[in-house]
């Protein structure tokens, strides 16, 4: 017999309370207040927008901290396909900015500090962290910018660039993510979120009830895991008891060799989600599965 009655897995697949939401809403809301506030910021061309797991509406409790994007949208970092220049893409006769990266997220702490305080306000190597309180959740604040990458036929894909403080380049495409699990959901019968907050609730029990888990194993692997897993799964079993059997039996069998889930990719189907460069391994995961079956007794 399964550990967790199908009841409680039901109940673990529900998204946060209205009151939860409120608070998360509100944090969101503050954020883009000091920034459209910030007197330095209102001459720049900026958007903010909520991103991670709380965009996603694929979070599973309150103490989780939020993502919040501040994305600098008056220039732009890109990338040219291999072979080609500046110039094929009319880039060379664009004008440089004087405004950098770095002037951007100073520019965005100081306006964090002057809404909120610099007691709340903690600087990190990638983001700006807000203290939660009564009131709001923490929050992450990550400025961003505008990054194309282009294809030889001049096209390009919109995504967000930074840099962290100790010079690491980071890209992601979280708009895409967003649209994505916004069609698969739709497709799995409002499933595939749901699926998500399951085996982010089950990963949070187990680190609960005393149970190793890697550091590796992260939220967003998680989201990224599940948006690989066919939607036949969700769709074609009727309790959640056995979609979450089946997801983890997919995942488990497809991760214990590379060529079976190397073209997996993230949720914006634009970056490659087990690379070397990846913080977790195929490994990592193969091994997750095994625990993950063993905690739930199947």
């Amino acid at each position: 017999m399964a550990k967790f009655t199908e009841q409680t897995l039901t109940n673990w697949t529900k998204p946060p309370s209205n009151s939860e939401q409120d608070k998360l809403e509100r944090s969101e809301r503050m954020v883009r207040d000091a920034i459209s506030s910030d007197e330095k910021l209102k001459t720049k061309s900026t958007e903010t927008f909520g991103q991670g797991s709380y965009a996603n509406k694929t979070n599973v409790r309150l103490n989780s901290d939020i993502d919040i994007n501040v994305r600098y949208t008056g220039g732009f970092m890109f990338n040219l396909p291999p072979s080609t220049e500046e110039k094929d893409f009319g880039l060379d006769k664009l004008s440089n900015s004087t405004y950098s990266y770095s002037e951007f997220k100073n520019d965005v702490e100081n306006a964090l500090v002057a809404k909120f305080g610099r007691s709340d306000v903690i600087r990190k190597d990638k983001c700006i962290t807000i203290i939660g309180n009564t009131s709001r959740i923490e929050t992450d604040v990550v400025p961003t910018w505008n990054y194309r990458r282009y294809s030889k036929d001049g096209s390009y894909v919109l995504g967000a660039k930074f840099w962290s403080d100790s010079s690491k380049a980071v890209i992601n495409y979280p708009k895409q993510h967003i649209e994505n699990g916004i069609a698969k959901n739709s497709n799995t019968y409002r499933r595939f979120k749901r699926l998500t907050r399951l085996h982010r609730k089950l990963r949070y029990k187990m680190l609960e009830d005393g149970e190793t888990v890697s550091d590796n194993i992260t939220s967003f692997l998680l989201e990224c895991l599940v948006w690989n897993v066919p939607n036949r799964i969700m769709n074609n079993y009727d309790t959640w008891t056995e979609r979450l059997r089946q997801s983890i039996i997919y995942l488990h069998e497809n991760t214990k060799e590379d060529d079976s889930c190397n073209e997996w990719g993230e949720v914006s189907e634009l970056l490659y989600l087990i690379r070397p460069s990846r913080k977790w391994s195929r490994k990592d995961i193969n091994e997750y599965m095994v625990q993950l079956w063993n905690y739930l007794e199947f």
